[in-house]
């Protein structure tokens, strides 16, 4: 009877052969491909706020809000898996084929930017129709206030703790989409994706394409008086959330500490341990 999954060391050939799939995908359908990816990881992020603004408004109930939040936001990552999109996080496990020299470093490189730009045209897009929609009125303008608070807070970390949270999100991103390859079938991708992508949320990790989502979102709502109101925010905190510290307080460094999560901590390390260090090698 054949297995319903394949194990470490062919989730190894996987990666590759998935990775030269989409490096030699057309770059016009890489970007569409990360438009959806990024929507769709929007989408999961608007969700999540909505299910649980109300318990992210109080410290007792804090961390079952973050939980909560977990549980809806890894339908992003099931949407790009199972529906196709172009992930820019979880192709930093393209890296393992450059590793093998099956892939070509510039052509890594191209495919990121690509997809990158895509999930930020994707993302910013739904934040764009979330402030349009009204439902940030939701809770007495709650949902406003909260996207706002999120922003803000995701603005005013430091360049290290950016870094480092944004590694430990994409080690459990890009395990969750390890293992995805490792299932058969789409129940086992379901249950792959689940609890790493619930765990990463929970914890309170950063992932450079979920706040392409959550700070233009807030940065936005902030021409709402209500939302602002809502918030509680001091004109400091608000007049410090922009475009600006958006990019470098957190873009930069959350990237820069994807791509390690992700490019090491996954892709180097199985390809070492499975492939260059193999006594099979």
């Amino acid at each position: 009877m054949e297995k319903a999954y394949l194990t470490p060391k062919e989730i190894v050939t996987a990666t590759i052969e998935t990775g030269i799939k989409k490096v030699k995908t057309k770059p016009l359908n890489q970007f569409i491909l990360g438009i959806l990816a990024g929507a769709f990881i929007a989408f999961a992020s608007e969700g999540s706020n909505m299910a649980a603004f109300n318990l992210f408004a109080k410290p007792e109930t804090y961390g079952l809000g973050k939980a909560l939040a977990g549980v809806v936001f890894a339908t992003g990552l099931m949407l790009v898996i199972i529906a196709g999109g172009e992930l820019f996080t979880g192709n930093t496990l393209i890296t393992i084929g450059v590793l093998e020299k099956k892939i070509k470093l510039k052509d890594m490189l191209s495919n990121w930017f690509f997809v990158y730009l895509g999930n930020f045209v994707g993302a910013l897009f739904i934040a764009y129709m979330m402030n349009m929609s009204g439902l940030f009125n939701s809770g007495d303008n709650m949902l406003g206030g909260i996207t706002l608070k999120i922003a803000a807070y995701k603005t005013h970390l430091t360049f290290s703790q950016a870094f480092y949270l944004g590694i430990m999100c994409n080690w459990l991103v890009c395990i969750a989409v390890w293992m995805s390859y490792g299932a058969k079938d789409i129940i086992g991708k379901c249950f792959a994706i689940f609890f790493p992508i619930s765990l990463f949320i929970t914890s309170g990790f950063e992932h450079s394409i979920a706040n392409m989502y959550y700070i233009p979102a807030g940065i936005l709502a902030k021409s709402n008086a209500s939302w602002v109101e809502a918030s509680g925010l001091t004109a400091e905190k608000l007049a410090h959330l922009n475009w600006n510290t958006f990019i470098t307080k957190n873009l930069v460094p959350v990237t820069i500490g994807n791509i390690v999560g992700g490019a090491i901590l996954v892709a180097g390390v199985y390809w070492f341990t499975y492939y260059k260090n193999s006594e099979n090698a």
